[in-house]
């Protein structure tokens, strides 16, 4: 090879491999924007399923229903009232019940408040924030009846409380008035399902055909059947045939409902589906 095709040889190897690795480096980079975008999609996705009051379209397909749409009262009242109670408020996307310090008595102006349509077979998803020291709760299969002036005389309760500061925590039997826990029947397994006072926690309950079910957080934290020997048995040692003689004939369907206790509490992305 002379000494001039040397030199072009030389000339066109280095210019193929500066084109080689300039190609590389875009390469690289588009696929490095493209990864980004795809990420940035991902989360905006994930955000938009995720939001507050809403309900993604899988869960639409799925036949989920929002009771509460973030904005408005629609569809609730209170016990035994056509009124919406004007001591509860929608605040920041929450359907929130100010802290009165009257305990059971609730708000004056205030009360517990209930879904106006009945459900039996259902998946019941709720999510709920606690102040500090303060009591709640999320009835289920409710009735109304002038014979009671609670909801809670008639339905069974899924528990919401601070587990550290409220005395209810102290008391029942095995830790059954504790955060998740059937009221004052079964008690929520694990306790430490629960997030602490501040910040949100997702409660469910299934309740089909007598067999039901509440998770916290995504465990499941009680399981429980209807109307068998060893409900009857069970409520019999509770303090419910005190406040209502039937207490163990829960009907097989009946109204979902928020607990005015009297202390701050906050509830949002309420949502359920016929089963």
């Amino acid at each position: 090879m002379n000494m001039n095709m040397r030199k072009s040889f030389w000339a066109f190897t280095a210019a193929a491999l500066v084109a080689f690795a300039c190609d590389s480096t875009k390469k690289e980079s588009n696929e490095n924007t493209e990864a980004v975008d795809s990420t940035a999609v991902s989360e905006v996705t994930e955000e938009e399923s995720t939001a507050p009051n809403s309900l993604s379209a899988a869960e639409q397909e799925e036949g989920w229903k929002l009771l509460f749409d973030g904005t408005s009262t629609d569809g609730w009242r209170g016990y035994m009232s056509e009124e919406f109670p004007s001591d509860w408020k929608v605040e920041d996307g929450t359907l929130y019940m100010s802290a009165s310090g009257r305990g059971e008595a609730g708000s004056e102006n205030g009360g517990d408040i209930l879904y106006d349509e009945k459900y039996g077979n259902f998946h019941l998803k709720v999510d709920w924030k606690i102040s500090e020291g303060g009591n709640s709760g999320i009835f289920y299969l409710g009735q109304e009846s002038d014979k009671y002036d609670y909801i809670w005389k008639t339905a069974p309760e899924m528990q919401v409380l601070d587990n550290e500061k409220h005395p209810d925590a102290m008391l029942g039997t095995d830790g059954n008035r504790k955060a998740g826990s059937l009221y004052d029947l079964y008690p929520a397994k694990p306790a430490s399902a629960v997030n602490p006072v501040g910040e949100w926690n997702t409660a469910e309950v299934i309740s089909y055909n007598g067999t039901v079910v509440h998770k916290l957080n995504g465990e499941t934290v009680v399981e429980y059947h209807l109307w068998t020997p060893q409900w009857k048995e069970d409520v019999a040692k509770s303090k419910f045939p005190e406040l209502n003689e039937n207490w163990a004939e829960v009907a097989k369907e009946g109204y979902i409902g928020l607990q005015d206790h009297g202390d701050d509490v906050w509830f949002r992305n309420i949502k359920i589906k016929q089963l």
